[in-house]
């Protein structure tokens, strides 16, 4: 039992067009009527078409996942930094009293911020690479071939991490206001 033939045309012969050739005599061959064949044929294009739409929806989903993960790492980052104001009110008030201005308290929060999503973003690269890595070796292992190959364009690694940055310093910006905004003596005060 056949599952699959391998046809080779002549140079200068398109495939799509000897196709339709070739499955007309498949039929005949089988004796099935046009439209109830249980044979296909497939050009090279084609099977590259089908694999293209198949890697657009899985770049999509991951595309997807990676904005989800993106949103989910900003709110822990924004919750990261309201816990570390509440913490330091205290610290803040006496800075603040002995002569540190909203912009010093408003930076320091905000560049701290900042920091964590600069973290986050050389993890997540280190992570993915790594994780890409794996597939591309799985896929090598299991097919013999190099069909798979993780690629890291430097562009794309400094554009991963400038963006990770900019979202936790855009997470950061209100508990940092938050921070800046406090009066020395109702943040001595504190407990």
């Amino acid at each position: 039992e056949l599952t699959m033939i391998y046809a080779k045309t002549t140079p200068g012969v398109d495939p799509a067009a000897v196709a339709p050739d070739i499955l007309k005599k498949l039929r005949k061959d089988r004796g099935e009527k046009e439209g109830f064949e249980t044979v296909d044929v497939q050009t090279l294009t084609e099977l590259l078409q089908s694999f293209t739409v198949i890697f657009d929806v899985v770049q999509t989903v991951l595309v997807g996942i990676a904005l989800i993960s993106l949103v989910v790492g900003g709110v822990g980052i924004m919750n990261t930094m309201y816990t570390s104001v509440v913490e330091r009110t205290r610290d803040i008030g006496i800075m603040k009293s002995i002569g540190a201005t909203n912009w010093d308290v408003l930076s320091m929060f905000f560049v701290e911020s900042a920091a964590l999503g600069f973290l986050g973003g050389v993890f997540g690269v280190v992570a993915g690479a790594g994780l890409s890595k794996l597939v591309e070796i799985g896929a090598r292992s299991a097919y013999g071939s190099p069909l798979i190959r993780a690629s890291f364009p430097p562009e794309l690694i400094i554009g991963v991490i400038v963006f990770s940055t900019v979202i936790g310093a855009v997470a950061g910006v209100f508990p940092a206001k938050q921070a800046a905004d406090m009066r020395p003596v109702d943040a001595l005060k504190y407990e």
